[in-house]
């Protein structure tokens, strides 16, 4: 397959996103290419990976000092403090600015291995190698880093972009259907709020990424993917204005998996597809979503067979859970509720636009359960 690159520009700092397949061997040759000054280097990686992918990058960076970390990935380990623990022992082994962390695994190894990397010395270098089809298709690229507090999700982070995504699709092989599904979480969201064309093609063929693994589908979707969330950070790295539209359906979702604890009952791409559901329905019922659009998605989540019944996930007497933490969500400038909403497949309302006060979402959440 060719390999492909793409270079994200933003305020900050200009980097690339390298595509292909099988080219976890080539991450060594990347960083002297790249990173001439690196000697060592710190591998945070999630435990759960095969060991024939983790034996594959060490080899590739058999010239460099390494340092291994293997974490057990779930939200409850993003927290202040793992990121001491580890921090602690990059300043012990005496790593500088001009060394490395390596973010080897999905989204929540990727937050916290870049947080890391942005608050020790005021900055070390940092690659992310995102294992995930949701990481490579979202949370890999932008520059948020960030751990979980008591009281949320990410509210406790920093933007610091990397120096390079290597993004190799031969890893997703080895993904249980559950992950590419919240991968493909991702993937819609993009097409709903930026690129209704983007949404008919995924009409077609959706059922190739996840279900298939095809090759072919999963780069093209994979690039397409980062072309529109490059687009939307250019424009707005922090987040003041545009980049708010990548949330639609995560303020309902970051509620959701702060109400069961970030349990494995619910993981973030399935929490993002019912957020998303509930946010177009939300849409029409404020009047700002056609019936034919709304019709358009459900049946895009009829014939994947993805998440729609809230009732399945939670019971009644959760959704006041749900909406204290969604009242606590970064996002919201005031005591409402920010949420991005559609006008129609392929545009969001403007952001800071619709804030809802706390009991109108309530009521709406209730009405799932007459």
């Amino acid at each position: 397959m060719k390999n492909n690159k793409l270079i994200i520009k933003t305020e900050s700092k200009s980097y690339p996103i390298y595509f292909g397949n099988n080219i976890l061997k080539i991450t060594g040759k990347l960083i002297g290419k790249n990173l001439p000054k690196v000697r060592k280097i710190c591998i945070i990686a999630d435990n759960k990976l095969p060991k024939i992918l983790l034996n594959k990058l060490i080899k590739s960076l058999r010239k460099y000092e390494l340092k291994v970390y293997k974490l057990h990935a779930n939200e409850k380990i993003k927290n202040l403090r793992i990121a001491n623990r580890i921090i602690e022992q990059l300043i012990n082994y005496n790593f500088n600015r001009s060394d490395c962390i390596i973010a080897f695994g999905g989204g929540i190894i990727g937050d916290l291995s870049a947080f890391i990397s942005s608050i020790t010395k005021r900055g070390l270098k940092f690659i992310n190698i995102p294992t995930t089809l949701l990481a490579q298709v979202d949370a890999s690229v932008g520059g948020k880093t960030g751990v979980n507090s008591n009281q949320g999700k990410n509210l406790i982070g920093t933007f610091y972009q990397p120096d390079f995504i290597l993004s190799d699709v031969s890893i997703l092989k080895s993904l249980p259907h559950r992950e590419m599904i919240a991968g493909y979480a991702e993937i819609l969201k993009h097409s709903l709020i930026l690129d209704r064309k983007f949404f008919f093609w995924l009409s077609k063929n959706g059922k190739n990424i996840i279900n298939k693994k095809n090759n072919i589908y999963l780069t093209d979707a994979i690039i397409k993917s980062c072309k529109i969330k490059s687009k939307i950070i250019n424009r707005d790295e922090k987040e003041e204005n545009l980049r708010m539209i990548l949330n639609f359906g995560h303020t309902f979702a970051h509620g959701f998996e702060s109400a069961k604890n970030f349990s494995k009952q619910l993981n973030h791409g399935e929490a993002v597809l019912l957020g998303m559901i509930i946010a177009s329905e939300l849409s029409r019922k404020k009047g700002l979503l056609p019936s034919k659009e709304l019709s358009l998605i459900k049946r895009h989540y009829s014939n994947l067979k993805l998440s729609t019944n809230i009732k399945k996930v939670f019971k009644k007497n959760e959704i006041n859970k749900i909406i204290y933490f969604m009242k606590k969500d970064k996002k919201n400038i005031n005591k409402k509720i920010n949420l991005i909403l559609l006008n129609k497949i392929g545009r969001v309302t403007k952001f800071k636009k619709t804030s809802l006060r706390s009991i109108e979402i309530k009521k709406f959440l209730n009405s799932y359960y007459r």
